[in-house]
């Protein structure tokens, strides 16, 4: 009878070891998971960084672009004006002071 109590006790302090390691694996697989999930995170964010800054780097560059048309744009439709203005002004201040007096 008493090596059997004994047989018990051994088994149930086996038991309460395997307990233990096996709380103690879960706590060191969950803090792997952890872990590995703030770097998965850390990638994805560094990867979305990266992805920004093109996106940036492209409508900085599409703008300018834009921009330098744009002026280019507005260059010839003055010029044209100013030409227009040359070869006409007389002609409109004539037209202009005859509608006046008339």
């Amino acid at each position: 009878m008493q090596d059997m109590i004994k047989k018990i006790i051994e088994a149930d302090d086996q038991a309460k070891k395997l307990e233990e390691a096996n709380k103690k694996a879960c706590e060191e697989e969950k803090k792997r998971i952890e872990q590995e999930a703030a770097e998965i995170y850390q990638k994805y964010m560094d990867d979305a960084k990266v992805k920004i800054e093109k996106i940036n780097d492209n409508m900085e560059k599409n703008a300018a672009q834009s921009r330098a048309e744009t002026s280019a744009k507005q260059e010839s439709i003055l010029i044209k004006l100013k030409s227009d203005y040359e070869q006409n002004r007389d002609k409109w201040v004539d037209d202009i002071v005859s509608r006046v007096l008339n």
